[in-house]
C-alpha cells in the first residue's frame, strides 16, 4: 500500500501532457471482443485500472500485448465467463456484458465493484440488453445473459440521475451485431460514447447520432479490426486545471480538449481563473483573488461530478459562501470530513455543501475514500501549509497516471512513501 507526503505552499509552474481516457479507453478494449480481427488502441494511460481490464480479456480467451500506450487485441477464441475475483475491483468491468451477449449469444459477469460513493446499480444496463431480446438473470451474485439472436429496439435508458454512461456503451455494443435497427432514447451524451462510437465505426459498425440523447443502430453481420486512439481524459485535465488554480500557479495543458470541459472552464473564469486556449492546449492561470461559485453535478454537458471534490477545494480558497450540489451520487462527500481536518470551513446540507472561504489549510494525515477524493486531497494537500500524509492512494493509481510524477514536475514537493 502506497501514501503520499506532500509539503504545500509552492505554485504549480510549467507544462503538463494529458493522457488518455480512463473512461473512454476501457469500453474500446471492451469493444474489442466484437471482432475475430486485431485490433489497436493507442494512448492508452498506465492505470491500474487497465490492468485490471488487460488481465479480463486475458481470462476470457483474449490475447493482449501492450507495448508503451498502445495496446493490442486479438480475441479469437473467447469465452462469455468474467471470474467475481477480476471483476470485483472494478465497476468497468460490466462494460464486458454487450461485447460477449453480441459476439457470442451468452455472457456471465459478475456484479462489478468500485468506488464507495453511493449506489450505482446496473438495472439500466439490464433493461437495455433486456430490450434486445436477452434472457437475464442474477445467480450468485453473476448477471447471466443469453440469446438465440438479439433484435434490434426501441429503447429509453434515462434514469434517476439522468442518463447512464456505462449502460449506453453495453447496449450499443452489443446492438452492433444485432439484427434489425436500435435506437437508445436518453443516451448518454459523453465524450466517451462518441469515442466509442467513432472506434465501433471504424470496425464496420453503423451507429448515428453519439453525443446526443438520441442514438440509432443499424445491425450488421460481422465486425472487422480497426485501429483507433483514444480521446484525453477531461477529468485529469480538469483536477490539473483546478490544482492550478489552487496553487496560484500557471500550467499549461497539453493535449487538453477545451471543447470537452466547457462547464467546467466557466466555473472556473466565473472564480476568477484566467484561462488561454491555443489549439490542443490550454493554460491555468491562478488569480490572486478567488470568487466563490455555486455548482452543481450535472450530466453531460452540464458540471461533471467526477470534478464535485476538486471543486469544492477551490472553493475554500475564495472569498465568501459556495454552494456545490451533488445531483449524480448520493453520498460523494465523503471526502469532506477529510478536508475539514485540513482546515475547511464545509457544512452539509441534504445534497449540498457549503463552503465559507477563504481557509487557512494546514498538513495532517488524511484518508482517500474514493479516486476523485483523492485528488481533491492532493489538490489541498499543495495549498496546505507544512505536511500532508494522504494515505491509501491506490484510487489515485486506477484513474491518474503516474500524478505524483506530473506534479513533481510543476514543482510541488511529494514523495510516494511504501506503507508496509
Amino acid at each position: 500500500m502506497y501514501s503520499l507526503l506532500i509539503e504545500g505552499g509552492r505554485p504549480l509552474e510549467g507544462e503538463v501532457t494529458i493522457s488518455g481516457a480512463k473512461n473512454a479507453v476501457l469500453p474500446l478494449m471492451a469493444a474489442a471482443l466484437l471482432t475475430r480481427e486485431p485490433c489497436v488502441i493507442r494512448r492508452v494511460p498506465a492505470l491500474s485500472d487497465v490492468a485490471f481490464m488487460v488481465r479480463i480479456l486475458t481470462a476470457v480467451g483474449a490475447k493482449v500485448r501492450s507495448q508503451g500506450d498502445t495496446v493490442s487485441i486479438e480475441a479469437n477464441r473467447i469465452r462469455g465467463f468474467c471470474d467475481y475475483d477480476l471483476v470485483r475491483k472494478m465497476r468497468g468491468s460490466v462494460c464486458l456484458l454487450g461485447p460477449l451477449l453480441g459476439r457470442l449469444g451468452q455472457a456471465k459477469v459478475s456484479l462489478p465493484g468500485g468506488c464507495v460513493i453511493g449506489t450505482r446499480p446496473i438495472d439500466l444496463h439490464l433493461k437495455g440488453l433486456r430490450a434486445l431480446g436477452a434472457k437475464i438473470q442474477i445467480d450468485s451474485g453473476y448477471v447471466c445473459a443469453q440469446t438465440r439472436r438479439l433484435k434490434g429496439s426501441a429503447m429509453f435508458l434515462g434514469g434517476r440521475a439522468g442518463p447512464t454512461v456505462l449502460g449506453t456503451a453495453n447496449v450499443m455494443m452489443a446492438a452492433t451485431l444485432a439484427e434489425g435497427v436500435t435506437v437508445i432514447q436518453s443516451a448518454a451524451c459523453e465524450p466517451e460514447i462518441v469515442d466509442l462510437a467513432e472506434f465501433l465505426n471504424a470496425m464496420g459498425a453503423q451507429i448515428t447520432g453519439a453525443g446526443s440523447p438520441t442514438i440509432t443502430i443499424t445491425g450488421v453481420k460481422e465486425l472487422h479490426g480497426a485501429e483507433h486512439e483514444a480521446i484525453p481524459d477531461r477529468i485529469e485535465a480538469a483536477t490539473f486545471a483546478i490544482a492550478a488554480a489552487c496553487s496560484r500557479g500557471e500550467v499549461t495543458l497539453r493535449g487538453a480538449r477545451p471543447e470537452h470541459l466547457h462547464a467546467v472552464l466557466d466555473k472556473l473564469e466565473e472564480a476568477g481563473v484566467r484561462l488561454d486556449r491555443a489549439g490542443g492546449n490550454l493554460t491555468v492561470k491562478g488569480g490572486r483573488r478567488l470568487r466563490p461559485v455555486d455548482v452543481t453535478t450535472q450530466p453531460y454537458a452540464g458540471f461533471p461530478t467526477d470534478a464535485q471534490a476538486q471543486m469544492m477545494v477551490l472553493m475554500t480558497q475564495a472569498s465568501g459562501i459556495s454552494i456545490l450540489t451533488e445531483r449524480i451520487f448520493e453520498t460523494r462527500f465523503m471526502h469532506v470530513s477529510e478536508l475539514a481536518r485540513l482546515g475547511a470551513d464545509i457544512t452539509i446540507e441534504g445534497p449540498s455543501a457549503v463552503v465559507k472561504g477563504p481557509s487557512v489549510l494546514s498538513g495532517a494525515p488524511v484518508m482517500a475514500s474514493d479516486l476523485r477524493a483523492s485528488a481533491a486531497l492532493v489538490i489541498a494537500s499543495l495549498v496546505a501549509r507544512g505536511r500532508t500524509h494522504v494515505k491509501r492512494i491506490y484510487h489515485l493509481d486506477r484513474g491518474y497516471e503516474r500524478i505524483d510524477d506530473k506534479l513533481r514536475r510543476l514543482g510541488a514537493r511529494i514523495q510516494r512513501l511504501s506503507d508496509s
